[in-house]
């Protein structure tokens, strides 16, 4: 990809937070991170004090797109999640 990243997680989520599909590494979903995920879409910038949580770690939020994409930062690695109109396609990247 030529940025020095690579995949090491995916999932597809719908909006409801159910799990379309998902790689075996990708982290769980904990108590309102769906939804506050859902909130940063709708409302950009929302995450940005707390942070975005997976799993309960925390991404600093890095720029993204408004209302399509977040995108979080930790460490050498990150996160990326696109919404689309039913679900939201997440990515989870460590630097090699």
């Amino acid at each position: 990809d030529g940025t020095g990243h690579h995949l090491t997680a995916a999932a597809i989520i719908g909006h409801d937070g159910s799990v379309w599909a998902q790689s075996s590494k990708f982290p769980q979903l904990k108590g309102n991170e769906t939804t506050d995920i859902m909130k940063d879409f709708d409302q950009p910038g929302h995450l940005a004090p707390t942070g975005l949580h997976i799993e309960g770690v925390k991404y600093m939020v890095i720029q993204g797109e408004p209302g399509a994409v977040i995108r979080g930062k930790k460490g050498p690695g990150g996160i990326t999640i696109k919404k689309t109109a039913q679900a939201l396609i997440f990515g989870i990247y460590e630097e090699p």
